[in-house]
């Protein structure tokens, strides 16, 4: 069984070629057919060109026979079963199916064949025109004797023309179209891929200015518990000295009294008097010479430590984003006739200047405190949410720039007032 002409053509793959001159019978020129014998000098033949190569003749059938090898001309000696006592290569055999189905399905379609039209009624004659009426293609006998004889009717070239540019054109617009659809599919995709990268950046930047923040107040706490730590580590060391020395006194004063009793329970009266006098003396100045140490009162109390963090966390709890304003183009209206309202109370240089100047005269006051300008300013700092309210009703009969500078100044000597305290306390710990 060969192959086809047309499975060897031109349009198959290049190394199919090479596989093909591999698989050539060199008696029929073709490729193999089942089965494939081998033989001994290792060459492949179709078993019925083998056949047809050997012939034998009436006094040789039953007692084997010898005949040539095609390709190489070495002499190949056969057995009583002639040529089906060659073994049969079924490797080479799977290779032939493998290289058929490979072949087939590269194998181009087949041209379809070109349909005729005919009449149904009239199996001879061709559809010629186009029925308007009906909106069919028809033959000229159906319009002369047939059904359309009634019917408007023009030439079928005519109807194939004006369909076929008809159909050009919605073809161009729907190319058209779809290219505009793919370029907004186009700037679609780069929308998506700025969106998910602006995104990435601003939650990096999100994340680093969180961590700025958590690395400002992890050091703030340092500081605060380094604070407590040092004057812990100080209290605690002048109680230990204390603890120590009380101690050897409570010990050494034990042992005394226990020598004391032991000298009382001497039966010995002699003996007594002896040690007797030495005793009393050193019982007596220990028991007039030795004044405790005088405890401060709540020297324990570390409550001078306390934190009030709520308007921090009321702060943080209202962390957001920045609102941007959208500029609005202003337009140049006619002027409105305003009712006419009471005059504004013009302020002077020397009414601006007079916070200023009480503002400076608290703040020198701050730099050098006394006992009376320290309780005044811890009743200012928790009075801040009353001169808070304060300053929110005063914004109806000052000015914006007045509000401002008041609320600069207003947060330096919050800034003051922390780091004379921390100063004072460093004071009191030394």
């Amino acid at each position: 069984m060969s192959l086809p002409l047309d499975i060897r053509s031109d349009h198959k793959d290049p190394s199919m070629g090479t596989l093909e001159k591999q698989l050539i019978c060199p008696i029929c020129l073709d490729v193999f057919t089942k089965p494939v014998v081998i033989l001994p000098c290792l060459h492949n033949l179709c078993r019925k060109c083998a056949n047809e190569l050997y012939q034998p003749s009436l006094f040789q059938v039953g007692i084997g026979g010898r005949f040539r090898c095609p390709s190489c001309r070495r002499e190949v000696v056969l057995d009583r079963h002639g040529v089906y006592g060659l073994q049969r290569n079924l490797l080479v055999e799977n290779i032939i199916d493998v290289y058929k189905q490979e072949s087939e399905s590269s194998r181009p379609p087949p041209p379809k064949p070109v349909e005729q039209f005919n009449c149904a009624e009239h199996e001879d004659e061709k559809l010629n025109i186009y029925c308007i009426t009906c909106q069919v293609p028809t033959c000229s006998l159906c319009k002369v004797f047939g059904a359309h004889k009634n019917c408007q009717v023009v030439p079928l070239p005519d109807v194939y023309q004006q369909q076929k540019a008809d159909l050009s054109d919605r073809v161009a617009s729907l190319v058209a179209t779809n290219d505009r659809l793919q370029s907004f599919v186009n700037e679609l995709e780069a929308l998506s891929r700025n969106i998910e990268e602006n995104s990435r950046i601003q939650k990096q930047i999100l994340s680093e200015k969180f961590d700025r923040m958590s690395a400002i107040l992890e050091e703030r706490r340092k500081i605060m518990t380094q604070q407590i730590t040092f004057e812990q580590e100080e209290k605690t060391g002048w109680a230990q000295s204390l603890l120590q020395t009380y101690s050897e006194h409570a010990d050494t004063n034990s042992k005394l009294i226990q020598e004391a009793q032991n000298a009382i329970e001497e039966p010995e009266m002699a003996s007594f008097v002896q040690t007797s006098k030495d005793i009393i003396e050193r019982v007596g100045i220990a028991s007039n010479c030795f004044t405790l140490e005088t405890l401060v009162p709540d020297y324990e109390n570390m409550d001078h430590y306390n934190v009030d963090f709520d308007a921090e966390e009321r702060i943080l709890h209202q962390l957001d984003f920045l609102e941007i304003e959208e500029e609005v183009e202003e337009t140049p209206d006619e002027p409105e006739s305003e009712p006419e309202s009471e005059p504004e109370p013009v302020l002077t240089p020397e009414s601006d200047r007079e916070p200023d100047q009480d503002l400076k005269s608290e703040a020198s006051e701050v730099t050098n405190p006394t006992p009376e300008t320290l309780e005044d300013t811890w009743g200012q700092v928790d009075g801040c949410g009353d001169i808070r309210k304060v300053s929110v009703c005063e914004k109806n009969s000052l000015s914006t720039s007045q509000v401002v500078t008041l609320v600069l100044y207003f947060l330096a000597f919050l800034v003051i007032l922390q780091r004379i305290w921390g100063s004072i306390q460093c004071l009191i710990f030394i």
